[in-house]
């Protein structure tokens, strides 16, 4: 299970997912260019309030579980194929909501500018890594129609 390489690559898109989960996402400045609120999956952090966008820590968190899920699916090869693309598209998804929350929350707070956190390149690198599980996924079918084929 483990040694084969796409459960590596759904492995490393789970960690990459956790991680984006605790790191921050980007920040917000004040009018002032020096207050900073704190923009992460669960919500934005204010020194007075917090403000609540719990729907991306559940799409985040999902797809982590349905990356760490289809690692186990390793007899079921086309069922790992379309978990992962569901997850590739829920994972672009988390980025239109991510786009999303910011203009409702740039109204909102009052502040003048945003700067992203690198942690924000997480999903995309996942994106990318659930391609190469794909195609190796792929090239594990092939290989075992193959061998059949030979019997």
């Amino acid at each position: 299970m483990i040694q084969r390489i796409q459960s590596i690559y759904l492995l490393v898109v789970t960690g990459l997912l956790i991680a984006g989960i605790c790191m921050p996402l980007g920040y917000f400045y004040g009018e002032n260019g020096v207050e900073a609120y704190m923009f992460k999956a669960l919500g934005v952090t204010m020194g007075n309030g917090f403000y609540s966008t719990w729907g991306l820590f559940v799409i985040i968190l999902l797809c982590a579980g349905i990356a760490f899920t289809t690692i186990f699916f390793f007899k079921k090869r086309m069922l790992q194929i379309r978990m992962t693309v569901f997850n590739s598209i829920l994972l672009v998804g988390y980025y239109l909501a991510i786009a999303a929350f910011y203009f409702v929350l740039k109204d909102k707070l009052e502040v003048r500018s945003f700067r992203i956190s690198w942690a924000l390149c997480f999903p995309a690198v996942a994106i990318i890594v659930n391609y190469l599980a794909i195609r190796a996924i792929g090239r594990d079918e092939v290989m075992v129609k193959a061998t059949d084929r030979l019997r």
